[in-house]
């Protein structure tokens, strides 16, 4: 997933709205988002290559999301997929920063990560490319595939949309708003570019919020809305190559 938008108890009657797009090959296989067989408890899509997951929530309040962190290095076939570190913490039992501490020794034998993990009283995060677990304060956030609050255009963007929905009390209005923004194909200036390593065309390509492409793009918008009484809102958006529409999932429940 290469985009996480998060609000924070900075929206009183909704303290935890996440928005996310993941961006992957199309080839790869995907499980739609819900409950999973073998964890009843835990709401996500899933990587039905290696069994992970990019975005989760479980009912008991357990909160996980992963971005990679972009370098132009190859990527590494001789470590676990990065997708088990969300898995492995919703299904787990250790808080967020017990796990992220007890992660962050062994984190350089993954390819390079953002990492959030919590629940909805606290969030914190590690990137093995940054210096090491820090909380997520409370307020508005955006990840992409660089270090947390790194002021991509499409970080800056999905943050404005988050800031106006601050007071917003219609989870409608905020799922689909922020649908939309997590839809925006609108490419960066050149100006605003950021310099990964990567060519000036690819950078480009991947500037916009959603990624539109023949084998590589985005797979997955999703919309996680919890209020302050615990009920969970998800909206889950499918896309296939060039952004053709491949199916909508929304689901309601209560955290317990």
């Amino acid at each position: 997933m290469c985009l996480i938008l998060l609000s924070f108890k900075s929206n009183k009657e909704f303290p935890l709205i996440i928005g996310s797009n993941r961006d992957e090959r199309h080839e790869r296989p995907t499980a739609d988002a819900g409950f999973w067989d073998d964890h009843p408890d835990l709401y996500a899509g899933r990587d039905l290559q290696d069994g992970g997951t990019w975005l989760g929530i479980t009912t008991n309040g357990r909160i996980s999301a992963l971005t990679n962190y972009r370098e132009p290095q190859p990527r590494r076939t001789d470590v676990r997929s990065r997708g088990t570190l969300v898995s492995d913490y919703l299904v787990g039992s250790l808080s967020g920063q017990d796990y992220l501490n007890s992660l962050a020794a062994d984190a350089l034998n993954y390819n390079p990560f953002n990492l959030i993990a919590g629940n909805l009283e606290e969030l914190w995060y590690l990137s093995n490319r940054g210096s090491g677990v820090s909380p997520v304060t409370p307020g508005v956030h955006g990840l992409s595939n660089h270090l947390l609050d790194t002021p991509w255009p499409k970080v800056k963007l999905g943050c404005d949309t988050l800031n106006a929905l601050d007071h917003c009390k219609d989870p409608d209005t905020i799922i689909e708003t922020l649908l939309n923004t997590l839809a925006d194909q609108r490419r960066a200036r050149i100006t605003e570019l950021p310099k990964t390593g990567v060519t000036l065309q690819l950078e480009k390509t991947l500037s916009p919020p959603f990624i539109m492409g023949d084998h590589y793009g985005t797979r997955n918008s999703m919309v996680v809305i919890v209020s302050a009484s615990g009920e969970v809102f998800v909206h889950e958006k499918r896309f296939g190559p060039q952004a053709r529409f491949a199916g909508e999932t929304a689901r309601a429940f209560k955290i317990r």
